[in-house]
């Protein structure tokens, strides 16, 4: 990590904290390959502080098994095998996914911390994100900051006590049938301030989801209410000033907290839709690059059966580093910490 302000106190066990809410678990959802993730800050720390220059968090690969991706090239529907194939003339590495690998998350989820942290310290702000959707199956509407903030206390990280269950029997019937889900994380950004985007190309909700993208499986996302607003009037969608405590407010956030690609200092709200896991134990057609052959293909190896629940504290940790970005271009948060 570059640009990292001098001056943050930040540890290893607290970056290994959000690590351990990516980790794998004994969940049915989850992939039976289990890795420690144990963390080490192998520069830009002294004294428990940050020195100003780059940091280097370092996740080691210990619970690793290629086999499954031995053999010719035969791509895995889902995957990016083939465009990978393409893109590098079949020089890439399909261990895992290579490049691809849902495992990129973990490094996503150090470096978040450190944001998150920087968000917390200077700002007062924070990220929080829960699972709204996982096979069709939704948590209820107008969940509070309060019940949200519990989600870490479910497996599922869904603070809806009964749509977490029925998502949990939909996650066990998929993973019988050899079959997978996907889902819809939410998130919320808490207490960050107006102005922060630089209009016109990196604007605030243009490299939010852009960076989303980044995330392995994301297939969409929306700000506020989303494509929602396609069927709304226009004196339903705008967001009507008002003040509130001294500062300006908006009577709803149809917006999403972002106008213009600007934070207007209302909770910046989003949603991104997560893909069912493509590797699934049943057989599908691919072909055989080398010789260009028809076959069929069983994936093998460990895989989650929804990665929606791992996918939580990723999304809070990639927006976090997004916002941070866009703090310090702003001059929210200064270079030097003191």
């Amino acid at each position: 990590m570059d640009g990292v302000p001098a001056g943050l106190e930040i540890s290893e066990d607290e970056v290994q904290r959000m690590l351990d809410l990516r980790r794998s678990s004994r969940e049915p959802h989850s992939t039976a390959r289990m890795e420690s993730d144990r963390v080490e800050i192998q520069s830009g720390i002294y004294r428990g502080r940050t020195t100003g220059a780059p940091l280097l968090l370092a996740i080691p690969n210990e619970d690793v098994d290629s086999s499954p991706y031995e053999g010719p090239p035969v791509p895995r529907p889902g995957h990016a095998d083939y465009t990978a194939w393409i893109k590098y003339g079949g020089y890439n590495d399909p261990r895992g996914g290579g490049r691809f690998s849902g495992r990129l998350t973990a490094a996503m989820a150090a470096a978040g911390a450190v944001a998150l942290k920087l968000l917390r310290v200077v700002l007062g702000a924070d990220v929080i994100a829960y699972t709204r959707e996982i096979g069709g199956i939704r948590a209820r509407d107008g969940l509070t900051l309060e019940e949200i903030a519990g989600r870490y206390a479910d497996p599922l990280r869904c603070p809806d006590a009964d749509a977490s269950r029925r998502m949990l029997e939909a996650v066990e019937e998929a993973r019988r049938a050899g079959d997978s889900l996907g889902g819809i994380v939410e998130a919320v950004a808490l207490g960050l301030p107006p102005g922060l985007g630089e209009p016109l190309v990196d604007t605030l909700d243009g490299d939010l989801a852009k960076a989303m993208f980044a995330i392995p499986a994301v297939k969409g996302v929306e700000f506020g209410a989303g494509f929602r607003v396609a069927g709304m009037r226009g004196s339903e969608d705008n967001d009507q000033y008002r003040v509130e405590g001294g500062r300006i407010t908006t009577l709803t956030n149809n917006s999403g907290g972002i106008l213009g690609g600007i934070s207007d200092g209302m909770p910046i709200t989003f949603r991104v839709a997560f893909k069912p896991v493509s590797s699934i134990h049943r057989a599908q057609r691919s072909v055989r690059l080398d010789i260009m052959e028809e076959v069929e293909l069983t994936v093998k190896g460990r895989h989650d059966v929804c990665v929606v629940p791992r996918a939580v504290p990723v999304v809070e940790a990639v927006a976090g580093i997004v916002l941070v970005d866009h703090a310090l271009r702003a001059g929210a948060i200064p270079a030097v910490l003191r």
